[in-house]
């Protein structure tokens, strides 16, 4: 597989769950609404994935040694994976009940980030443990803070 293509498929599959998770999370949270969650869903798999993807052009280009066309290479292949990934995120939304939906949510992102995780670390030949270990804490890190931020958002304001 290309550089490029595993760079952006990396970043959009990374971004895609912790981004989607977060909000989803937090959104819950705040508002314990199912339109609220998936309208939010539904908005980080376009505009964020159009940022990210847009933030990782720009990043390669800064590097000033980049193929023209292994910089759209990356830039596409963001856009396409934190796009699919967020909107995989709809469907326990909209087949469960709100609760189970955010569990399996919640399960479904750790797995892919655990995936991805395990690849990269059989890629770089070190210890899959370590790498998924460090990098699922970092996704669930993300999704407890939301969530207090959610429930303080709903406290404060609600």
């Amino acid at each position: 597989m290309r550089t490029s293509f595993k760079t952006g498929l990396s970043f959009g599959l990374t971004s895609g769950v912790i981004t989607t998770l977060g909000l989803m999370v937090g959104l819950h949270s705040g508002t314990h609404s199912r339109a609220v969650v998936i309208g939010g869903i539904v908005t980080i798999a376009i505009a964020d994935a159009m940022s990210d993807s847009l933030g990782i052009h720009l990043a390669e280009e800064s590097k000033n040694n980049g193929n023209v066309s292994e910089i759209w290479e990356t830039t596409i292949a963001t856009f396409v994976a934190k796009f699919l990934i967020a909107l995989t995120f709809v469907a326990p939304v909209l087949l469960l009940p709100l609760e189970q939906a955010m569990v399996v949510s919640v399960v479904w992102g750790l797995m892919l980030l655990a995936g991805l995780s395990y690849f990269l670390a059989q890629a770089q030949q070190i210890s899959a443990w370590k790498v998924i270990t460090e990098h699922v804490v970092m996704g669930v890190s993300v999704i407890v803070i939301a969530h207090f931020v959610g429930d303080w958002v709903h406290v404060a304001l609600g």
